[in-house]
């Protein structure tokens, strides 16, 4: 439900948007960790709408970097949940394509993925970015993090 009040006060805040994830003290395990966050159903099924089948390939990411963004006129919480989808699906391209990337959670929760080089790329916070403004474009942030 969007009430515009609550909309704006939250703008001007900046609330948080994301994803976290929490479980066990315990390191997660990283296969069920990838599968997990590698769904994203909101996204594949709006690709899926707009005929781009999410296949976990950089191909896909270049295919969505082309859709045309009429989500961004949906309300904040729709708009919110596809951000995340971006961002966790670019995680997944990440993780599958790039040698040694894999998925890592912070202490808040908060899913990254950790490059071999031990850098660590907050994928949900650009496909927010993403989502909102449409760059940086996906593909693009893929072709950069290749690159380390």
């Amino acid at each position: 439900m969007d009430i515009p009040l609550i909309s704006r006060w939250r703008k001007r805040r900046a609330m948080p948007s994301g994803f976290a994830v929490f479980g066990s003290p315990d390191p997660p395990d990283p296969a069920m960790l990838a599968e997990l966050l590698g769904e994203c159903p909101l996204l594949r099924a709006r690709a899926a709408d707009d005929g781009v089948e999410l296949d976990d390939t950089a191909a896909s990411l270049s295919a969505l970097d082309q859709l045309v963004p009429n989500w961004r006129d949906e309300e904040e919480q729709a708009l919110d949940r596809l951000g995340n989808g971006a961002g966790l699906y670019l995680g997944t391209v990440i993780v599958r394509t790039v040698p040694g990337a894999r998925w890592d959670v912070w202490p808040n929760g908060r899913p990254i993925v950790r490059l071999a080089t031990g850098r660590e790329i907050d994928t949900v916070e650009l496909g927010h970015t993403w989502a909102e403004n449409g760059s940086p474009e996906l593909s693009q942030a893929l072709a950069e993090t290749s690159e380390d």
